[in-house]
């Protein structure tokens, strides 16, 4: 069993920064790759950035310069710095870790980009 949860989600205001963290936990002994997508109201959920197992990372275009994907192989989590932050980031945020050929989602956390 693997459990993965996501954390760091608020309401921020534009230009402002957050940090998301996700860990996962249970049977973690081959992770991948992981990644953070985001799903807006009425919208698909969305890569926001990737990285693989050795922290090559990769990111949307709309967040590039912005956000920075980083991860900590020993404590199995991944982290989301997010600067300048703007009203079309607001979006549950989720983290997928993959182990093998099977992906792990986390239940998500809120992001709220408003003054």
């Amino acid at each position: 069993q693997v459990q993965v949860v996501e954390s760091g989600g608020d309401l921020v205001q534009p230009g402002g920064l957050l940090s998301l963290s996700c860990a996962a936990s249970g049977s973690t002994f081959s992770i991948n790759a992981m990644g953070w997508y985001r799903q807006a109201p009425g919208r698909q959920r969305e890569l926001v950035a990737g990285i693989t197992s050795s922290s090559s990372p990769n990111y949307a275009d709309s967040v590039k310069g912005r956000f920075t994907i980083s991860r900590d192989n020993a404590k199995n989590t991944m982290y989301l710095q997010m600067n300048n932050l703007k009203p079309e980031d607001t979006a549950v945020y989720y983290c997928k870790v993959r182990i093998v050929l099977s992906d792990y989602w986390g239940p998500g956390t809120q992001v709220t980009v408003s003054s």
